[in-house]
Formats: C-alpha cells, structure tokens, sequence
C-alpha cells in the first residue's frame, strides 16, 4: 500500500525528471542528438539547436504535451528551464 501511494503523489522533482527525461527523447528523435550527453543545465544552443530548431522544438513540445507555449519566455534556454514551464503549464492546465 506504501508504494501505491508513494508512486500516486510524486514530488515536483520527479515530475520535472520525467518531463526533462521526455524532453531528451524528443530531441533525439528529432535531431539524432544522444540523450546521455544532453545536461539539463546546459544552453540549448550548445547542441546545435539554433534559434529556428528551438521554435520547431517549442512546436514538437507543444503536440507531444498537449500544451501551448505561445507566451513562452525567451529566458527558458535550457532543458531544465523548459521542464519546468511544462510542468507549470501541465499543473495549471489540470
């Protein structure tokens, strides 16, 4: 019973991790970029991904979540910082 409600009530952290875990697929099924080697802290441009993959990134993201990112800010650079829009977005949305 411990773990059934363990594995219903997960932390914000665990949910970020998954969603970053998410992110990491997709980036790697659209732009064959290992996903061992993407940091979650690291600037998306580090991968290549210039302003044009980031918008289309931003769009694949927006289908596989079911979300709109319209007002994304321009800040969110980084794997972590989109993580946790998602989840922000997937929390509010709910």
């Amino acid at each position: 019973m411990a773990f059934e409600s363990r594995s219903n009530h997960l932390t914000h952290n665990e949910t970020a991790m998954s969603t970053l875990e998410e992110l990491k697929t997709l980036i790697h099924k659209s732009y064959g970029i290992d996903p061992a080697t993407l940091k979650a802290d690291a600037p998306l441009a580090e991968y290549g991904l210039d302003s044009l993959a980031l918008a289309e990134l931003l769009f694949s993201v927006e289908d596989h979540f079911d979300l709109e990112l319209s007002d994304t800010p321009a800040t969110v650079s980084t794997l972590a910082g989109l993580a946790t829009l998602i989840d922000t977005l997937k929390a509010s949305k709910a």
